[in-house]
């Protein structure tokens, strides 16, 4: 299972990235003390590539107290298109002028004058939020606003996030560096994307990549067929099913996320680890529906 530098690392948009970063979500619920450690060990492990948002609370501070002064090869990469709510666990927030108060804020929370990338989260299909009334915005006047932003210098590239084939087709003349979507061994209703995102040269960073953030979705790990190769292969489970979106296409970027710093270096490992053919064509025909 051995590997090769050009298999480690990967494009985000010019930015080489170690394939596998970080993902920071879970650290909005953490122990802040904790959190540090996990955000400073993944740098120390290789990390170069930090996603996060201003909507998952604390979490910006976290890297500004963790990291800052950010070391000049750090991509931090946010979102933008939904707000906290204090009722729900999210709003909508689409509008262009919602959007630029939003990297502001992410600007602010982080104490920097740049974004590696700003991904644009829309809110049209589950799961997760969907936008209605005024909230329910075209996909261009959005890209127009965060053109301006990178004419500005405020965010070097535009990602997406939770779209379909058709609006990255639309988006692609805003010059499209990366694509969020839900996405996983068991999960591939966005195959189509992937597909186009890897002849394209943007960047796949699947979310969810061991499937068990939302409730109702297959988790990776208790799949019988992950676990026996995974235990045949002397690796995690979790391992297995991100290697095997590393292996998948040469597109793939991870972000998976933890609090543990054991579960830390079990994923960031994994730049290391290549699925032999039995694992790779049986987790191949695992995907439950691959309708889009």
């Amino acid at each position: 299972m051995g590997t090769s530098h050009a298999y480690a690392y990967g494009k985000l948009g010019e930015h080489d990235v170690l394939r596998v970063g970080f993902g920071a979500m879970q650290l909005e619920n953490s122990d802040p003390a904790d959190a540090v450690k996990v955000l400073r060990r993944a740098v120390e492990l290789g990390v170069d590539h930090i996603d996060t948002a201003q909507f998952y609370g604390p979490v910006n501070d976290l890297i500004r107290t963790a990291l800052h002064p950010y070391a000049d090869n750090l991509r931090i990469v946010t979102k933008v298109g939904a707000v906290t709510h204090p009722t729900e666990r999210l709003a909508a927030a689409q509008k262009p002028a919602e959007l630029r108060a939003s990297v502001e804020e992410n600007l602010r929370a982080l104490d920097t004058d740049h974004l590696t990338v700003v991904n644009l989260r829309r809110a049209d299909m589950p799961p997760g939020i969907i936008a209605t009334g005024d909230q329910a915005v075209d996909l261009d006047s959005q890209l127009a606003e965060l053109i301006a932003l990178r004419d500005e210098g405020k965010i070097g590239g535009i990602g997406l996030s939770q779209v379909s084939l058709a609006q990255l087709r639309q988006a692609l003349p805003a010059g499209i560096v990366c694509v969020q979507n839900f996405y996983n061994v068991l999960t591939r209703d966005h195959e189509d994307v992937l597909t186009e995102c890897a002849a394209q040269g943007i960047a796949w960073v699947p979310y969810c990549p061991l499937g068990s953030a939302f409730d109702q979705l297959p988790s990776v790990t208790d799949d019988p067929v992950v676990v026996a190769h995974a235990e045949r292969l002397g690796i995690t489970p979790a391992q297995a099913g991100l290697a095997w979106l590393l292996g998948h296409s040469p597109a793939t970027l991870l972000i998976p996320g933890t609090r543990d710093l054991a579960h830390l270096a079990d994923n960031v490992a994994v730049t290391g680890i290549e699925l032999d053919q039995e694992a790779m064509t049986a987790f191949d025909a695992l995907a439950q529906d691959t309708a889009s």
